[in-house]
């Protein structure tokens, strides 16, 4: 059965050479030992400590698939400051046999970049309707980080689409990364799909999710009660006084 997904799969297309600084990296060096790392569901989440290389994959993926490093659209191309990984350069990502007619690459570190490279296109003079316009009408740098967010979730989200975050959770409050959650499921019922990087609980219990878990012992899918994300979580939030405690009196 062909599959309906843009992405269907990660893999090195060839070694890494000795020396290259992304053979420190633990998700690099297991992939290294894979044939394929299969994508299967409309929504996949990698997460593990920090160091372990997510967003470096999640930034591979996306320039792989034509999106500017540090995000946008594939029609954006400005560069602050050129800080991304070669890691693309060596990736395979497999493709389905449907092409995304809407994308988008949100990485947290840099979305201020893009709502700036906006507010610059727009100060040209252009035939065409002002780029704010398909983002909510009001300067992303006009809102806050939240806010702006949401309205890029809301306005520029259009279905069809691949979309790949980088720790989106940065930006969203609790109740906001619910409302995240819920725009995410009409865009998946819409032939939507994601590819996150994340540190959140909330957001990684998205239904049907797979979740992969990076760590220095391998890659692998895990359910998602069992991650140690939402293990802390909970243990956190039953007794948080005695978790409390334990720690600071260590």
């Amino acid at each position: 059965m062909l599959s309906e997904l843009y992405v269907t799969g990660i893999k090195l297309a060839r070694p890494i050479e000795a020396g290259n600084y992304l053979q420190d990296l633990p998700v690099v060096r297991h992939l290294q030992t894979m044939d394929e790392l299969p994508i299967a569901k409309p929504v996949t989440f990698f997460i593990g400590e920090n160091g372990v290389g997510k967003s470096t994959l999640i930034e591979a993926i996306a320039v792989s698939m034509g999106f500017n490093p540090e995000g946008g659209t594939i029609n954006f191309n400005f560069a602050t400051r050129n800080s991304h990984s070669d890691l693309f350069r060596y990736l395979t990502v497999c493709k389905g046999v449907r092409h995304q007619k809407d994308g988008f690459f949100l990485r947290a570190e840099s979305f201020y970049n893009v709502a700036t490279n906006i507010d610059q296109m727009d100060a040209e003079p252009s035939f065409d309707p002002p780029v704010i316009s398909y983002y909510g009408g009001v300067s992303l740098h006009k809102q806050s980080h939240g806010e702006s967010f949401m309205k890029l979730v809301e306005k520029r989200f259009g279905g069809n689409g691949l979309y790949i975050l980088d720790e989106p959770e940065a930006a969203l409050s609790p109740s906001r990364l619910l409302q995240l959650i819920c725009h995410m499921d009409d865009l998946v019922k819409r032939r939507s799909q994601f590819i996150i990087s994340t540190h959140s609980p909330v957001l990684m219990a998205f239904p049907g999710a797979e979740v992969f878990e990076l760590s220095e012992s391998g890659i692998a899918s895990v359910p998602y009660q069992e991650t140690e994300h939402f293990r802390i979580i909970r243990q956190f939030l039953n007794a948080p006084d005695k978790m409390l405690k334990y720690l600071l009196e260590k």
